[in-house]
Parts: C-alpha cells; sequence; structure tokens
C-alpha cells in the first residue's frame, strides 16, 4: 500500500511510498494543487491519487523531478484523464516522448532482482510524456502560491528539478538530496553535482524543510553536509584521474561508501576522458 500523506509544512503534504521509500509532494493552494512525482506503476500511482483525494478535491499539476521511473512512471494516471499539465526538465520530456521502450526496460532490469513484485507493472506501464518544459526555471501559481520549478544543472540527471515553494519554507529536492541512502551515481554528474547542491541550497533560508527523492524530511544543514561530501568526491575524482589512480583503489576511502563511490569516480573518470580531463 502507497500510504498516506502528511503535512510538514502550511499546506503542504509528503506521502512516503515504502517499497522504495519515494517521496511525493502535495501542494495545496486555493482551488488547485501540485503533485510532485508520481511513482512507478499504474497501480502505486492509483493509490497515491486515492491518497491526494483524501487531502484536496482541487484539480492538480503534475511535476517530475527526473526521467526515473519511480518519479514519473504513474504520470499517465494522473495526468492522462482528466488532462493535466505535468512539468519537467525538457530532457524527461525528451526522454519520455522519445524512448518509452527503452526506459520501461531499464526499469524492468533494475527492479526485477530486488523488487520483483513490482516488475511486472513495470513492463506494461503507459508513459506519459511531459506537457511543459522547462530549461531553466518556472514559475508556477498554485491557487495563490508561488511555487519556483528550477533546473540547478546537471547531478543526479541530466534533467533534475527542484520546487520550491517559499511561503512554507519548503525546498523539493528530488534525488539531489537523499536521506535513506547515498546518492545514486549510475546517471549523474558527479563532478557537477555539487554545484547543483549550491544551487538549490541558495533557495533555502535556515527554517526551510528539505524533501528529499528518498527518506525522511531534512534540514538545511543536513543539505550543506551532503555538499561537503560531494565536492570531497569531486576532488578526489579529479585528483585521482589526474595522478592515474584506479577507481578501485580511489573509492575505498571516498564518501559514500566503496559502492556508491566506485559508480561515481567511473562516471567521473569518463567525463574526465571526454572532456580530455
Amino acid at each position: 500500500m502507497t500510504g498516506s500523506f502528511v503535512e510538514v509544512a502550511d499546506g503542504v503534504h509528503v506521502l512516503n511510498e515504502p517499497v522504495l521509500d519515494v517521496n511525493v509532494t502535495l501542494v495545496v493552494g486555493d482551488g488547485a494543487a501540485l503533485l510532485v512525482d508520481t511513482l512507478s506503476t499504474a497501480g502505486q500511482a492509483a493509490e497515491l491519487a486515492a491518497a491526494a483525494r483524501a487531502v484536496t478535491t482541487a484539480g492538480w499539476t503534475v511535476v517530475n523531478t527526473h526521467r526515473h521511473f519511480d518519479h514519473c512512471f504513474g504520470n499517465a494516471v494522473l495526468a492522462a484523464a482528466p488532462p493535466r499539465p505535468v512539468y519537467a526538465h525538457e530532457r524527461v520530456t525528451t526522454a519520455l516522448r522519445e524512448h518509452p521502450d527503452r526506459l520501461r526496460r531499464e526499469a524492468y532490469d533494475e527492479v526485477s532482482a530486488d523488487w520483483p513484485a513490482l516488475a511486472p507493472g513495470l513492463a506494461d506501464t503507459v508513459l506519459l510524456a511531459p506537457t511543459h518544459s522547462v530549461r531553466v526555471e518556472t514559475v508556477l501559481d498554485v491557487g495563490g502560491r508561488r511555487v519556483l520549478l528550477r533546473h540547478p544543472g546537471p547531478g543526479h540527471t541530466d534533467g533534475d528539478l527542484v520546487v520550491h515553494v517559499p511561503d512554507a519554507a519548503v525546498l523539493v529536492a528530488g534525488d539531489l538530496v537523499e536521506e535513506s541512502g547515498p546518492p545514486a551515481f549510475e546517471d549523474a554528474y558527479p563532478l557537477r553535482w555539487p554545484d547543483a547542491v549550491a544551487d538549490l541550497l541558495r533557495l533555502c533560508t535556515a527554517a526551510t524543510v528539505v524533501i528529499p527523492g528518498h527518506g525522511r524530511p531534512v534540514g538545511v544543514e543536513f543539505v550543506r553536509s551532503q555538499h561537503r561530501q560531494l565536492t570531497e568526491l569531486a576532488g578526489l575524482i579529479r585528483e585521482g584521474y589526474r595522478d592515474g589512480v584506479a577507481p578501485e583503489r580511489l573509492a575505498v576511502d571516498a564518501p559514500f561508501g566503496p559502492e556508491a563511490a566506485l559508480t561515481a569516480i567511473r562516471r567521473g573518470y569518463a567525463e574526465l576522458d571526454a572532456t580530455g580531463g
């Protein structure tokens, strides 16, 4: 079961889906709402819709923080009938529109070993591409509430969006910030991720509640700490590449643990190869 929404700030509610520990955020305004991320399967999305309806009867706009299956594969259930606006970074729009079969296959391969109950639902999920693309930033009016959608640069993916609700001091960070485990680097830009987090930190005050992609809501100091670790890792990657250190050796004492760090280092080395260091 998907669960229910919990209010974390004035008119801002978070639902945590327990299988993958994914967060969905619901922002409620005067006669309008915003739903940030849509989970993994049609079944999860249907439960998510029911949970949102328990909070508000208002029509909602959808935002996808990035293109990974656990954040956007529920789009069709939540935004196709009736049609609702769906916002995402332009690269997410392109991926969902032009490569749905590849995205489904990648998702199926990822979950089939560790979360086999999700796999059948992923295999035949109808993917709905966003209707509105964001390049750098867009401001929405959600029932009288100003909400900023911003792309802080490549980080967890090449198409991350953060969602800032300034009147509630809430920032929805997607997978640019992780609480329940180390950051995921499989599609990441580890040399540029620190800059992306620095950009989102500029939107924060000391009182800001940050909703990570996975895990419990956190405060700004948690994000600053993760930013320091990401910065340290990026520095190690540059130094290791310069000195010819094998990724496996460099990962041993790197931030976030050897497994996550090894993926990041290999990604970083490949980027430095491509750009000539």
